[in-house]
């Protein structure tokens, strides 16, 4: 099994930029996703005192467990590809906000776990690397886009992670409102049910389906109505009250659609041609927020070649 070398003056360092992604899209729990062009960036470097020692500018570590994240996402890579397991050093910063449902946790998980790939030479495939952070993920919504890039339709069967990607149209844009307040991912997934009648389930299913058929054939125009949710955006409405005046006030303005971007607090609005009218519009109905108007990433995560650190 072998080590990675290491030396008192010169260790190996590679970086890796992760896309932020958008999960769901309104009746696509745990199943849809798409990577958004705002990135988080990850370099690893071994050290040799089989420790984790983060550098962040984007998280309070403590609070947000990154060290125990980051552990078991060493783990999982380490694990998988038969390598001994190593301390390092790992530095986050970029763009993508934490609990504010743009895949945060994946960011840090995909590019510690895509770096740990790299630094050993590339034993695991792209389908490995999503395979390993999905099972870390719990679900594949975030981690397919953010290996892939695109729209992606995930699912697990017999207990791996499987997904189909299709390019979005580079018209097609993102009006992102991010709301100044987290909401927390366990916190939102309690306030799910674990029942849903016939009619809910029958409704997101036909919604589901066609939504995944009209991006596969770049049909986004199709989409208008679709992304209407009985599953989880009316339970989590409790922690965003906001929810659904901001989506109707970016469809009054011109969008396709919208939707809670993962569990929140971000809403989402899809549109071709109407961007700046729908940011006001979304700005208009929730004024404590930031927008951001983004397109889909089309490359997943991107790894750089490994260099020398001193």
């Amino acid at each position: 099994m072998p080590v990675p070398r290491s030396s008192s003056t010169r260790r190996p360092s590679v970086t890796v930029r992760v896309p932020g992604t958008t999960a769901n899209l309104g009746p696509g729990f745990d199943t849809l996703g798409i990577a958004l062009r705002l990135y988080n960036r990850v370099r690893v470097e071994p050290n040799s005192d089989k420790t984790i020692n983060i550098r962040s500018t984007i998280a309070d570590d403590a609070r947000a467990g990154a060290t125990a994240m980051l552990g078991e996402a060493a783990n999982g890579f380490f694990k998988r590809a038969r390598w001994a397991n190593h301390g390092f050093d790992i530095w986050l910063e970029g763009d993508v906000p934490i609990a504010r449902g743009l895949g945060s946790s994946v960011t840090a998980r995909l590019g510690c776990v895509a770096a740990l790939n790299a630094l050993a030479g590339g034993p695991l495939n792209r389908q490995a690397l999503f395979e390993v952070v999905s099972e870390l993920e719990g679900h594949p919504d975030n981690a397919a886009p953010a290996v892939f890039g695109g729209f992606t339709a995930a699912t697990v069967v017999e207990g791996r992670a499987r997904a189909v990607r299709f390019s979005v149209k580079p018209n097609v844009q993102f009006v992102t409102l991010i709301p100044n307040f987290e909401v927390s991912t366990p916190a939102a997934r309690k306030l799910v049910p674990l029942q849903f009648s016939k009619a809910d389930t029958v409704h997101c299913l036909t919604r589901v389906a066609f939504i995944t058929a009209a991006f596969a054939a770049g049909r986004t125009d199709q989409l208008r109505g679709c992304f209407d949710d009985r599953i989880h955006q009316p339970y989590r409405e409790a922690l965003i009250p906001q929810l659904s005046g901001v989506i109707r006030a970016g469809e009054k303005a011109g969008a396709i659609g919208g939707w809670l971007s993962g569990s929140g607090s971000t809403i989402i609005c899809m549109t071709v041609d109407k961007a700046p009218a729908v940011a006001r519009a979304m700005l208009g109905a929730l004024p404590d927020s930031r927008v951001e108007i983004l397109s889909a990433d089309t490359r997943g995560a991107t790894v750089g070649k490994v260099s020398a650190a001193r």
